[in-house]
């Protein structure tokens, strides 16, 4: 599968866990932090083709009072260190019960995300391991690629429009359908 060919892709945005990192529930501990293999060296190539890079992220201990906001920072912190820099963080605090419009499969984040980084949301892909990624992708007018996990539902892999078996597979197939002067640039 591949990305819609009518688009000019300028940015990426990445789900945190389970995508660039390994995933430990509920995890506000900075040392608990351990890349998904490959992922520094993935995000280094869409950096390095010129994309906006980005992270949107639920982070619902928060809300569940299981982490403050300050402990799911110095987490991301610890993500941006290991795998990033990234251009910009957006963390959804709620509960699904709380039916915020940020919470993924919402388009909040990935809005958020278009305004900060100064381009809109048809020109970002989002990369996640679940449905509610890919679902909040297309509510934003974005487009998603599905990088299925052991967890991730076989009914979320048969939605999905996009689906890549690896994350560098997923980075291989934005960079292609990335802004042609972006890629030019890097190979300059």
């Amino acid at each position: 599968m591949s990305l819609a060919p009518d688009r000019v892709i300028r940015g990426l945005l990445f789900d945190r866990d389970d995508t660039l990192v390994v995933d430990v529930p509920y995890n506000a501990d900075p040392h608990l932090v351990v890349p998904v293999p490959g992922a520094r060296r993935a995000v280094e190539r869409a950096r390095a083709a010129g994309l906006l890079l980005g992270v949107v992220t639920n982070q619902s201990a928060i809300a569940k009072g299981l982490a403050t906001r300050a402990q799911v920072d110095a987490t991301n912190d610890r993500v941006d260190e290991l795998v990033g820099p990234f251009d910009v963080w957006c963390v959804c605090p709620h509960d699904a019960a709380d039916d915020c419009a940020c919470r993924k499969p919402r388009p909040g984040m990935v809005l958020d995300a278009a305004e900060r980084l100064g381009v809109p949301p048809e020109a970002l892909v989002v990369i996640g391991d679940i449905g509610a990624d890919v679902l909040a992708a297309r509510a934003a007018g974005a487009q998603g690629v599905l990088v299925p996990t052991p967890r991730t539902r076989a009914e979320e892999v048969d939605a999905a429009d996009t689906v890549a078996r690896t994350l560098a597979e997923a980075v291989d197939l934005v960079i292609a359908a990335a802004e042609p002067s972006l890629v030019e640039t890097d190979r300059a």
